[in-house]
C-alpha cells in the first residue's frame, strides 16, 4: 500500500511539473502576439529583432554547446529570484536609465530559431552579456576585443584564473605578421611575430553576445520585478 501512494505520489509530481516546465510554456510561447509598449492606438511594439550575422551567432553558440553551461533566463520570482546576482538581469545603475533589471519574458526570443533557455549554470547566466562587457569588463574599451581576448584565452587574465570556460583557440587564425599587421588580430603581449585572426564563426559569435542585452524597457504588463527592490546585491 505505501509502495502504490509513493508511486502514485511520485508520478503526481513528475506530472505537475511537466506541466510547468514544458506544457504550459509551449502554449504561451507558440503564438506570441507583438505587444504594444504603451496603451495609445498608434503605439509601437516591443520587437527585439536578431537578424543576420547575429542570427550566425546564435548557430555557432548552439553548435558548439554553449548551452550547456550558461542559460539566458533570469527567472521568474515563483521559480527564485534572480535579480540578486549582480547585473545579470541587467544593470542595478545604468547612467541613462538607472535600475534596468528584470525577469526574462517569452516576447525576449521573438526572432530568434530558438530560444537558448540553457540546460545548467556551469557558467554565469549570459541573459545581459552584451551589456555587461560593454558597461563593466571593457569598461568604456573595446567591448568586442575583450571577447575575443577571452574566448581566445578564457585564463589569461589573473582574476579569471578559475574560469571553466574551454578555450575556443580553433575558431581564430594564427599566423606570421607580414608587413602591416591585421586590424582584426588579437591583441596579446607575448605574441610576438605571431597575430591571432578571428575567423568567421567566432566574429558571429561575438556579434551574437554583444546583441544579448535584455534589459531594454518593456511594457508594464511584463515587468515582474520585485526582486528590484529586495534584491540588491
Amino acid at each position: 500500500m505505501r509502495l502504490r501512494t509513493f508511486i502514485l505520489g511520485l508520478g503526481v509530481s513528475f506530472g505537475v511539473a511537466w506541466l510547468a516546465i514544458v506544457v504550459i510554456p509551449f502554449f504561451k510561447m507558440r503564438d506570441l502576439q507583438p505587444i504594444p509598449l504603451t496603451a495609445e492606438p498608434d503605439s509601437a511594439i516591443f520587437f527585439p529583432k536578431r537578424t543576420g550575422r547575429i542570427a550566425d551567432g546564435a548557430r555557432v553558440y548552439a553548435e558548439n554547446g554553449c548551452y550547456t553551461c550558461h542559460t539566458q533566463l533570469i527567472r521568474p520570482t515563483y521559480a527564485g529570484n534572480d535579480l540578486y546576482r549582480a547585473d545579470w538581469g541587467g544593470l542595478k545603475s545604468d547612467e541613462d536609465r538607472g535600475d534596468t533589471r528584470r525577469e526574462t519574458n517569452a516576447f525576449d526570443f521573438i526572432g530568434e530559431k530558438f530560444a537558448q533557455i540553457g540546460v545548467s549554470r556551469m557558467g554565469p547566466d549570459l541573459s545581459n552579456i552584451g551589456r555587461r562587457v560593454e558597461s563593466i569588463y571593457a569598461k568604456g574599451g573595446d567591448a568586442e576585443a575583450w571577447l575575443y581576448q577571452y574566448l581566445y584565452n578564457p585564463r589569461a587574465k589573473p582574476e579569471h584564473r578559475d574560469s571553466g570556460c574551454p578555450s575556443f583557440r580553433y575558431f581564430f587564425v594564427e599566423q606570421p605578421v607580414k608587413g602591416n599587421p591585421s586590424n582584426e588580430a588579437v591583441a596579446f603581449k607575448d605574441s610576438g611575430a605571431i597575430e591571432i585572426v578571428p575567423g568567421a564563426d567566432v566574429q558571429a559569435l561575438v556579434s551574437y553576445l554583444l546583441s544579448l542585452k535584455k534589459d531594454q524597457a518593456v511594457p508594464a504588463a511584463l515587468d515582474f520585478a520585485p526582486g528590484k527592490k529586495d534584491g540588491d546585491s
